[in-house]
């Protein structure tokens, strides 16, 4: 079977199985976001679909805003 090949030369297929099936560092990215800054996993997951997984310092600053330190001002 021949492969399947976009414009910069790789396997297209092999690209769209990678995206559907959540990698090991993305697991470990949002437990890390989780415990580091006490957002919820959800939050977390939302996080790293948006910015990636290697993106540490984006996901903390986006994460801190989202769960800001200390009582809450009225």
């Amino acid at each position: 079977m021949r492969p399947i090949v976009g414009s910069h030369g790789r396997d297209i297929r092999n690209m769209v199985d990678e995206q559907e099936k959540p990698t090991a560092v993305t697991s470990d990215t949002v437990r890390r976001l989780v415990n580091e800054t006490g957002v919820t996993t959800a939050q977390a997951r939302e996080l790293v679909a948006f910015l990636g997984p290697h993106s540490w310092t984006s996901l903390l600053r986006e994460a801190r805003i989202l769960k800001p330190k200390g009582p809450k001002a009225v």
